[in-house]
């Protein structure tokens, strides 16, 4: 999948409130097996296993299969790729600006500025 088709899948897969819980579980019970998550929503196991596909799709839930016994584990990877597309271009802008005002208020160089003159 290319980069822009991956970060859709996260964001459809993010878009539901009984997903983002279902993260919620598996973040605060690493290794759980799909009844152990069906265990905190009012669905059948199925609803509970179609969730937890696009979960997977979407790269933000990796299981391994031990015995019959599938676990569940959150993969913050995907969450993190997009926090870093869009928060580090704006991050890197304001931390220039910052530092440079910085500089300038320190080197006395600030002056207050003046409001516009009316034509």
């Amino acid at each position: 999948m290319s980069e822009e088709a991956d970060t859709d899948a996260v964001f459809q897969a993010l878009a539901s409130a009984t997903r983002r819980r279902m993260l919620d579980v598996l973040k605060s019970m690493p290794g759980a097996s799909v009844n152990d998550v069906a265990k905190y929503f009012p669905m059948s196991r199925i609803g509970v296993m179609k969730h937890l596909l696009v979960l997977e799709q979407a790269g933000l839930v990796v299981s391994r299969k031990s015995g019959r016994i599938r676990q569940l584990y959150f993969n913050i990877v995907p969450l993190q790729a997009i926090h870093d597309r869009w928060t580090t271009e704006f991050g890197e802008f304001w931390a220039t600006r910052t530092l440079d005002l910085k500089r300038r208020l320190e080197a006395g160089v600030v002056r207050e500025s003046k409001p516009a003159r009316k034509p």
